[in-house]
């Protein structure tokens, strides 16, 4: 009975998860959507082993996700910590240190993640240095690092949008269309894309091309953000 006894106790902890468990199981249910699970998933893999990098990387990001912004802030510290030289976390960090109002911190961050040549991503890092340079309304700096995302990676859509909005807050809105033109011609089903077109259009006074756009949209998104916002500007014809 003894032996049974320890064969099964044996068993029991052979079955246990791992860390590495945990966190793949975090990982997907933070792409799924769940990130209340994926929470409790990181904080099982951390609480297994307090020295793996990604596994604090993973809790961070969960709690961005969460917008448990103060908590995103400590889990990457501590990735950072643990692994000085993953960009990724440096990069996480910048964004949540903005979001708690150290803006020149968390700015001073991601510019040390755009600059590490090991930076597997550096157009995210450019992209979010450009959207906190929008909400402090410094145009020409959002404008130039949406620049430099897109330099880096000329698929990525949240750098185009980005770029077309600050150059319409500087009044450049011939600029803004060569600009989305340019993307347009890269993805031309995209709707948000053919939306951004269309304003710059609209703002540039070109209103039959502006309308075309804004028109071709709906039918590319129908009940989306891109066709809600087509509809809006659409709106403005009628004034």
């Amino acid at each position: 009975m003894a032996v049974l006894a320890a064969a099964a106790s044996g068993a029991a902890r052979a079955q246990q998860p791992d860390g590495e468990t945990y966190f793949n199981q975090g990982l997907t249910h933070m792409r799924e959507g769940r990130s209340s699970l994926a929470l409790n998933d990181f904080k099982k893999a951390v609480k297994l082993d307090g020295k793996n990098a990604y596994f604090y990387k993973g809790l961070g990001v969960c709690y961005l996700q969460l917008r448990r912004f103060p908590d995103a802030v400590d889990a990457l510290r501590k990735a950072l910590q643990i692994n000085p030289y993953y960009v990724d976390a440096r990069n996480d960090l910048g964004t949540a240190l903005i979001m708690v109002g150290k803006r020149d911190e968390g700015k001073a961050e991601l510019l040390a993640a755009f600059n590490d040549p090991t930076n597997p991503s550096p157009e995210l890092s450019a992209r979010n240095l450009g959207t906190a340079y929008m909400e402090e309304k410094r145009w020409p700096d959002a404008a130039s690092w949406f620049r430099s995302s897109l330099g880096r990676n000329p698929a990525l859509i949240d750098a185009h949008l980005g770029l077309s909005d600050a150059l319409l807050a500087q009044g450049r809105s011939e600029e803004a269309v060569r600009a989305m033109e340019d993307a347009v011609k890269g993805a031309p089903d995209n709707p948000a894309l053919l939306v951004a077109l269309g304003q710059a259009y609209y703002r540039a006074g070109r209103f039959n091309e502006a309308r075309a756009r804004l028109e071709e949209a709906k039918t590319k998104d129908r009940t989306g953000a891109a066709a809600q916002k087509a509809n809006e500007l659409l709106k403005q014809f009628n004034k």
